[in-house]
């Protein structure tokens, strides 16, 4: 019996996804409505039972941005807790009218995903951020499309040995060769005036057609990188290149590399960075005096009322 993996999923489709980092995501079997669903651990001992998209701590929100980014794969969601683009749509636009949250955080934790959907999610955060506070922390990997989101945040902080990038697009495709395992070969015939719709990636026409696309894909990539972190359209390529040459994009970074190329804004441990987060906008109350202090206001307060 062959079992379905999540990698079927991911064929034949504009992807931003680091698939280094993917790759042992892309090989889980598909889940099959057997077992329990998957509850997430996020941060500050909550944890999300499977249905549920955030958490709320101390005025703050914590939003998982997690596995393999989908437009609406709910299944992957529900059983696995991995993150889609309509869920994050859904989740943004109700923790921006919660008067009761100060703050949002994405916890990001993904490889990337789908293409298709990404601009709803990337705009949603964005919208957020015009509201209140969102802070993205990458904890361990933001990776194309979950960058992509990321960098719409108001920052974005890195935790050691954690990464970010691989900013571009791409597409894993098949064309047919020879016969297959029934001996039998199959042939895509498209209308007569409907050649994009097959390109054939094993013809210079297909590639073409292939590339065509992705690049337009990647400009709107790097357009949203571009206004989220604050850097020049122009100056983007150069900058996410690992050589002289701006074609030469595509690469992870990490520590102070990737903060001097503007892709995040702070280095903290994760301590650290709860730290800060709970000062800003939930600072613990005061405890309250302790016996012997009590006492002492008691005994002054006696005196005072014997003097007078």
């Amino acid at each position: 019996m062959t079992v379905q993996t999540v990698a079927s999923l991911f064929a034949c489709t504009p992807l931003a996804l680091s698939r280094t980092h993917g790759a042992p995501l892309l090989q889980m079997a598909m889940p099959g409505g057997e077992g329990a669903p998957q509850a997430v651990e996020t941060a500050l001992s909550v944890r999300l039972e499977p249905g549920e998209r955030y958490a709320i701590s101390r005025n703050v929100a914590i939003v998982p941005l997690r596995g393999l980014l989908t437009p609406n794969q709910f299944l992957l969601e529900r059983w696995l807790g991995w993150s889609t683009y309509h869920g994050l749509e859904a989740t943004m636009e109700e923790l921006a009218a919660n008067e009761d949250v100060a703050a949002i955080v994405l916890l990001c934790d993904s490889p990337g995903g789908y293409v298709l959907g990404i601009a709803g999610a990337a705009a949603a955060v964005a919208a957020a951020k015009a509201v209140k506070p969102v802070h993205a922390l990458v904890h361990p990997l933001s990776a194309s499309a979950c960058y992509h989101i990321a960098s719409q945040a108001t920052d974005i902080s890195l935790t050691p040995g954690s990464i970010v990038g691989s900013i571009g697009c791409m597409r894993i495709d098949a064309a047919p060769m020879q016969p297959g395992l029934f001996g039998e070969q199959t042939f895509i015939i498209t209308s007569s005036n409907a050649r994009a719709k097959r390109p054939d990636p094993s013809s210079d026409e297909g590639r073409t057609e292939i590339l065509r696309g992705l690049d337009a894909m990647e400009a709107d990539f790097h357009a949203a990188v571009s206004a989220g972190r604050g850097i020049p359209l122009a100056e983007l390529p150069e900058r996410l290149s690992v050589t002289d040459d701006p074609a030469d994009g595509g690469a992870i970074f990490w520590g102070e590399d990737a903060r001097s190329r503007g892709l995040v804004d702070r280095l903290e441990t994760l301590r650290a960075f709860w730290d800060r987060i709970g000062a800003a906008y939930a600072p613990r109350p005061t405890r309250p005096a302790g016996r012997g202090a009590r006492a002492q206001a008691l005994a002054a307060a006696a005196a005072a009322r014997l003097a007078s």
